[in-house]
């Protein structure tokens, strides 16, 4: 259902008076295609459709509300509200609400997410070779809060703070699989923490949705303590990121993003370790397939403006994870390349569609994923 509705949007993306379109319920043409220049508030649904043996039947959807909380000036960037639920015919559920709040002129930025899975996943183990042929299936009950406030100092640097906690429970039936006999793997069962800590943002984009020019930098360190059943546990958690766009012409922009994560601390619980592959960085790659203590990823996307309503883009990039010793030779590699369908013009919100290729490891198929999400990758 995802890919029709994207294909839909796809034919009518420069021809927004085709025919087929206006056979559409208005609601479904007010949403995807009308071409509404103003600060109005907009609303977008994608459905979500997908079946695995594991799961059943998934039925869901995400949604965007996005609004200016100044609607008389022209500085103040795009907030939204976004929120993803889907339910499968096995009992499993996934649950995600994220809020972008920008006061007017961007004065303060506050960012907050609820998070709850109750979803099997695969786990392949630690590190940055890790084998097919050792996926385990994991089950996985996780809830995470964050909230993150900003303030702005002159006219580009945010500098603010994190607080957030979370509790992740898994189990998994399969006695003499990896998760149960790998001695690598602390803290298999889960564990709940809280974390605060400072964060700090340079960033002086002339868009927030839709970027052609300028940089943003952002980093923050998570100071973690256990709670509850897992109250002997003290860490951290860094993660800074990179990006920066240059407009190489009219309708071409030229974007690079670098990020780095790491585990601090003696212990290393498996469900914290910074992962590769996701729908924003190292696309192609399972998401968890590789994790370990550092991470260090980056890519280069070219993004083509076709027409007002309709992009595309080709990426290429390379990433991996590691211990304690970052070693060249190890990078992995992931290219790839996607369609945007801009169904808000005025605040330069899309729907996109990214197919992604990484390695073949020896024996193995090729790594592969194809993503279907709203706004840029990054």
């Amino acid at each position: 259902m995802k890919k029709l509705l994207f294909l839909l949007l796809f034919l009518a993306g420069c021809q927004p008076l085709f025919a087929q379109v206006e056979l559409l319920p208005k609601f479904i043409q007010k949403m995807y295609f009308n071409k509404d220049t103003s600060k109005r508030k907009s609303f977008v649904l994608l459905p979500v459709l997908s079946s695995s043996p594991e799961t059943g039947v998934e039925l869901g959807g995400a949604a965007l509300l996005s609004f200016y909380t100044d609607t008389t000036g022209h500085n103040t960037r795009v907030s939204d509200v976004y929120g993803y639920a889907t339910i499968t015919t096995k009992g499993q559920q996934r649950l995600s609400l994220t809020s972008n709040y920008w006061l007017p002129n961007n004065t303060f930025h506050y960012l907050v997410n609820l998070g709850f899975i109750n979803f099997p996943f695969d786990f392949y183990g630690i590190g940055n070779n890790t084998r097919l042929a050792d996926a385990d299936h994991v089950s996985e009950r996780r809830y995470r809060l964050k909230f993150n406030g900003e303030k702005r100092w002159g006219n580009t640097i945010y500098v603010g703070y994190v607080l957030g906690a979370f509790d992740y429970i898994y189990s998994d039936n399969n006695a003499t699989g990896i998760f149960n006999t790998s001695k690598l793997i602390e803290n298999k069962y889960g564990g709940a923490g809280v974390y605060a800590g400072p964060s700090f943002t340079f960033d002086n984009r002339n868009n927030n949705t839709y970027t052609t020019r300028g940089l943003i930098v952002n980093a923050y360190l998570n100071i973690m303590h256990g709670i509850v059943y897992n109250n002997d546990y003290k860490g951290a958690f860094f993660n800074i990121e990179y990006s920066q766009f240059f407009l190489l012409d009219k309708k071409l922009v030229l974007g690079l993003d670098v990020q780095e994560q790491s585990l601090i601390g003696g212990a290393s619980p498996f469900y914290l370790l910074p992962q590769m592959g996701s729908d924003e960085m190292m696309r192609g790659y399972y998401g968890g397939r590789y994790r370990d203590r550092n991470y260090i990823a980056g890519q280069t996307e070219l993004r083509y403006r076709i027409c007002n309503s309709l992009g595309i883009v080709g990426f290429v990039g390379t990433g991996e994870v590691f211990h304690s010793a970052f070693s060249l030779a190890e990078l992995k590699p992931n290219y790839g390349g996607g369609l945007r369908y801009f169904f808000d013009l005025q605040k330069g919100l899309s729907v996109r569609l990214d197919y992604g290729v990484g390695q073949k490891p020896a024996g193995e198929p090729r790594e592969t994923g194809i993503y279907i999400g709203l706004g840029q990758s990054f």
